[in-house]
């Protein structure tokens, strides 16, 4: 018998480790693609950059900051 994941009884820690497996899972999928939106989005922010408006950080040093902040 399969045990339901309580989500309210993890850690913050344990609940983006979650998210990045359940990503990762969603993201492999060969029948997966992401929304319009997400490209659009991208693209700003891509034109942002290159203009000079703003700045951007990389995923790893993101996902190190975050971590910080959540423990």
């Amino acid at each position: 018998m399969n045990n339901p994941i309580t989500i309210e009884n993890l850690s913050t820690n344990e609940k983006i480790e979650l998210m990045e497996k359940l990503w990762a899972d969603l993201s492999s999928s060969a029948d997966y693609s992401p929304p319009k939106w997400h490209g659009e989005e991208l693209a700003r922010r891509n034109n942002s950059v290159k203009e000079g408006k703003e700045t951007y950080t990389g995923w790893n040093k993101a996902k190190e900051e975050i971590r910080k902040e959540v423990s």
